[in-house]
């Protein structure tokens, strides 16, 4: 009995071990973060590489008075710190369009189309269990369009299923 539970102990942390130093082939989750008033976007990693991966990020505000929806691309670098917890940083570009009646006053409706330049950097760790949580930073600053023309900076905290 005692060889079986050292069998299925070692195989275990064998296995954790593997799996903790790899990228998942994929990751599903949220995205929650303030930037622009996108406060949540659903999140999805697909791995390219032993140590790349492709971000993409779909967010969606709808206001009494204001909607707009962001698609956002990030190709990224991964490196491991330790078992599980890992750094990464990356570049892409974001896509997205806002509508904005005030509802009072006429002259001040407005909308259309914008592009920005992201860059990406974070921490993540993985669980034992297929979850994934990251805190990343995300600097963006507006190439096309009048809503978000400037610079942001996007603080945000995700949580992803990984399959």
């Amino acid at each position: 009995m005692k060889k079986i539970f050292l069998a299925i102990a070692i195989m275990s942390a064998t296995a954790n071990f593997l799996t903790a130093q790899e990228i998942s082939n994929n990751a599903l989750g949220l995205r929650l973060g303030d930037n622009d008033g996108f406060g949540g976007e659903i999140s999805y990693q697909k791995k390219l590489s032993d140590i790349n991966r492709l971000e993409v990020d779909l967010g969606y505000r709808d206001h009494k008075h204001y909607n707009a929806f962001k698609l956002s691309g990030i190709y990224q670098w991964v490196w491991n710190i330790d078992s599980g917890f890992n750094w990464y940083a990356g570049f892409g570009a974001g896509v997205g369009s806002w509508s904005i009646d005030n509802g009072f006053d006429t002259n001040y409706n407005d909308d259309g189309i914008f592009l920005n330049a992201d860059g990406n950097i974070g921490i993540e760790y993985n669980f034992n269990a297929p979850f994934l949580i990251s805190l990343d930073f995300r600097p963006e600053i507006g190439l096309i369009g009048d809503y978000g023309k400037d610079t942001d900076l996007d603080l945000a905290l995700s949580v992803r299923y990984q399959f």
